[in-house]
């Protein structure tokens, strides 16, 4: 699934808005279904991710990422102002934390938001946001106590259409085309008092807050993406013929399948257990870090032996395989690089 002009069509998310796939977590006064499992969001971002990453991540980002800030953290007001269009689709939605000289160190940013009266003004730039290109609304993390790291950033909700803002080029990207990942600019944006949301310097605190969802949402993304490619590896495998034989049945091939689809299993277990966790309100930060890097490691380590497994037919980019190869790439750095969930995890342990 691809689009020549990169980035999801509109009418696609005014289709998924129609189908209610946008509003999982909005209630119902704002046009939601306040579905109120986080288990209907994992099975939705389930099933995009095996038709399609870049798509899974889009709509993420939306509904599972973007929407519980502006449900839990605004005002009655702002509610009235986004969630009905938020919910339809005519507002995309993004989020602007990773900067060109801050990424996974989310305290070192360097937007900043500046009193003048009662508003703000932004300056500053975000760098590999997701939606970008399209966002009609984007949350955006700057700086609002400048002597401070982590206790002086605010959030704001930034509409595309205030003077001062611009995006740069759409990203050329090793993968996800379809994704229009972009670079946004924002150069004395007047923000009206009100567009703040969650508590002024608190900011920090809230995207730590909301890690855990995105986290476990790219876990789960991570695990189908992968598995749809390695079920569609192992047809393959059984209709390839190469000396009179399907080269699954040569024991390199099998034995290395047989080992693909027991850590699938295993990480499946482990995955639907922080999604039951979470959906109970007890998944951990840790838990949460422990999902999203050992998915992603093992999506990339997957796919590159389906990829094999296809000889040259799964190096051309007409090959599903070849694609889903590319996609997988990213989920190693996104939402926190596998390190940083190490660190997360070491700190845990008390190092």
């Amino acid at each position: 699934m691809t689009w020549p002009s990169g980035g999801i069509p509109r009418d696609l998310w005014l289709a998924a808005g129609k189908q209610g796939y946008l509003s999982l977590e909005i209630p119902e006064q704002y046009g939601g279904s306040a579905a109120g499992d986080y288990r209907f969001n994992a099975v939705l971002i389930e099933e995009l991710a095996k038709v399609n990453l870049a798509l899974a991540s889009s709509l993420s980002i939306h509904f599972d990422v973007v929407t519980p800030y502006l449900v839990h953290m605004t005002t009655e007001e702002q509610r009235q102002r986004w969630l009905p269009r938020v919910a339809t689709g005519e507002i995309v939605t993004a989020i602007g934390m990773t900067e060109p000289s801050a990424g996974s160190d989310l305290a070192a940013l360097r937007t900043t938001a500046n009193r003048r009266g009662e508003d703000w003004v932004l300056n500053g730039a975000k760098a590999f946001i997701t939606n970008g290109y399209s966002a009609d609304l984007v949350v955006v993390a700057a700086r609002t106590t400048p002597e401070s790291r982590s206790k002086g950033i605010t959030l704001f909700g930034v509409e595309s259409s205030m003077a001062g803002f611009s995006r740069g080029r759409k990203l050329d990207k090793v993968g996800q085309p379809e994704a229009d990942t972009a670079e946004l600019f924002f150069d004395d944006v007047l923000l009206p008092a009100g567009y703040e949301i969650g508590t002024v310097d608190r900011g920090f605190v809230h995207m730590m807050e909301g890690l855990p969802q995105e986290r476990l949402g790219a876990a789960v993304a991570n695990l189908a993406h992968a598995r749809q490619i390695l079920d569609e590896t192992i047809t393959y495998a059984r209709d390839r013929h190469a000396f009179g034989a399907p080269i699954g049945s040569f024991q390199h091939n099998k034995f290395l399948l047989a080992d693909l689809v027991t850590r699938a299993d295993v990480t499946q277990a482990y995955v639907d257990q922080c999604v039951l966790e979470h959906s109970e309100g007890q998944l951990s930060a840790t838990n949460a870090a422990k999902a999203k890097w050992w998915s992603a490691q093992l999506q990339n380590e997957i796919l590159d032996n389906c990829l094999q497994l296809h000889g040259g037919y799964g190096y051309m980019n007409e090959q599903r395989v070849a694609r889903a190869w590319r996609d997988a790439r990213v989920t190693k750095i996104w939402a926190g690089s596998n390190e940083i969930m190490k660190e997360l995890i070491g700190r845990d342990l008390g190092f």
